[in-house]
């Protein structure tokens, strides 16, 4: 199978845009249905009682998609940072394998960048679990309070 993957551009070209399509669907039911009402809940928060990195994602989501770009970085912002950057290295990764069945865009991306911001993504999950200000500032919705 993936040999025929590695020949046939037309499947991985269809397998690309099946993928983009699920994301743009998934984009589309978020839109539509407000995370306030009807959360999604975490299971690092239900299990332990701490925050954990992504907390806050679903709604920061919901406001990126609504241009409430404020409430989202309020909600969540190193996801409202970081998903611009996810974004445009999947649809760069998910390009370069269509075309051509390679990896061509990992090998242009330092070890050390992607060590680096998983270090910061764990660090903020760390900081922001700490019950004293300003580090309460960093729960869901913490930002609030300043605006």
């Amino acid at each position: 199978m993936l040999e025929l993957l590695r020949k046939k551009k037309s499947l991985r070209i269809l397998i690309v845009a099946g993928a983009a399509i699920a994301a743009l669907a998934g984009a589309v039911y978020l839109y539509f249905h407000n995370p306030h009402s009807y959360p999604l809940p975490c299971v690092f928060y239900s299990l332990t009682g701490f925050y954990c990195p992504g907390c806050g994602a679903g709604r920061a989501s919901y406001s990126l998609l609504h241009g409430r770009f404020l409430d989202a970085f309020c909600y969540n912002p190193v996801m409202t940072v970081l998903l611009p950057l996810l974004a445009l290295y999947v649809a760069a990764r998910a390009i370069d394998w269509a075309i051509t069945g390679g990896d061509h865009i990992d090998q242009k991306i330092s070890v050390k960048f992607v060590a680096g911001i998983l270090i910061f993504v764990l660090l903020f999950g760390i900081v922001r679990n700490i019950p004293v200000y300003p580090f309460n500032l960093l729960v869901p919705g913490g930002l609030f309070e300043l605006f």
